[in-house]
């Protein structure tokens, strides 16, 4: 899988139409259409922790080959 920073994570999620909600402290929080909601951290383009990374991954839908 490819690892990826949080900033890159939420193109690929804007790509899939989730839209940004607001910025909590270090978080962008991103909503889906259908009410989802889901933050994904930001840290200085820092690589994301891989549990971190599946667990967006997971709740979002993306599959590995999305990336």
């Amino acid at each position: 899988m490819k690892r990826m920073s949080g900033k890159e994570m939420c193109k690929v999620l804007e790509g899939l139409g989730w839209v940004l909600d607001r910025i909590r402290g270090a978080h962008h929080i991103y909503r889906h259409p259908d009410g989802r909601t889901l933050p994904v951290p930001i840290h200085a383009n820092k690589t994301m922790k891989l549990g971190a990374q599946r667990a967006i991954m997971r709740q979002a839908g993306v599959r590995p080959e999305d990336l």
